[in-house]
């Protein structure tokens, strides 16, 4: 019975080591990277993506909002600020934080010219959808960090797995109702908006630093313990900070 319990117990530790077919340092570092770059490349298909994701909540098609989503590139910069992390590299972090913030300027820039034009001004359920964040959105976003980071650390590189996640936590829908309630001054709205987009944001950011922690990616500094210590305190702090909206909204959307 003994043998049996170990031996069970080994097999689920091969069954869910994530470092058994991890590529190498030096390639996860060069995905991960290349695929947070702000190049005219992937600020063209931004704009594509801004502008088909509102033109499908505009017109309530639930099936552009998803096109939209699988050709965004705002989740490889997540990656990368969590690779700049995890690799205790502060200038990377920041280079890539910069970036991820003027995509997203652009994007809120680009939804809101759009809703201002746009004939159709009643908000409908697709974009409503977007302004009630929850902590389920939390599990979603937590999940698809994991995922996402996973399948782009492999030795053969999951190529369908981070279209998936751009899917599941749905980092694109938010920013473009952020446009709408903008355009039509909408600030309840806009709340709701910001807010979901944060906690998705947030928990890919984290989720992935911790699966790259695990993985022993290769620090840049050498951070003393104290260091250490108070970068996990942060983390904890703002986890807190981010997380705590999210239960009195998760109880009051059971309630109703």
């Amino acid at each position: 019975m003994l043998f049996f319990n170990r031996e069970l117990i080994k097999a689920a530790k091969r069954a869910f080591d994530i470092k058994a077919d991890t590529a190498t340092h030096e390639e996860i570092k060069n995905r991960i990277i290349s695929g947070g770059q702000v190049t005219g490349t992937n600020m063209c298909v931004l704009i594509c993506a801004i502008l088909i994701a509102s033109v499908g909540l505009n017109t309530k098609s639930t099936a552009v909002i998803i096109g939209a989503m699988l050709i965004s590139p705002l989740m490889g910069s997540i990656l990368a600020m969590a690779y700049g992390t995890a690799a205790a590299d502060p200038p990377r972090f920041r280079r890539h934080l910069y970036g991820f913030v003027f995509q997203l300027i652009i994007s809120v820039f680009v939804s809101t010219v759009y809703f201002w034009l746009s004939p159709i001004k009643t908000p409908n359920s697709e974009l409503l959808a977007r302004t009630t964040p929850s902590f389920y959105d939390v599990i979603i976003a937590t999940a698809g960090g994991i995922a996402g980071i996973i399948g782009s650390t492999r030795t053969e590189k999951m190529n369908n797995i981070v279209p998936g996640v751009a899917i599941a936590t749905a980092l694109m829908p938010p920013v473009c109702t952020c446009g709408y309630s903008i355009a039509n001054m909408q600030w309840h709205m806009l709340a709701g908006a910001a807010y979901l987009f944060l906690v998705n944001t947030y928990f890919i950011l984290l989720s992935a630093i911790l699966v790259l922690d695990i993985l022993r990616i290769p620090k840049v500094s050498n951070l003393t313990d104290k260091q250490w210590k108070r970068m996990r305190k942060r983390m904890i702090r703002n986890t807190i900070i981010v997380l705590l909206p999210c239960i009195p909204l998760t109880l009051l959307m059971l309630s109703d």
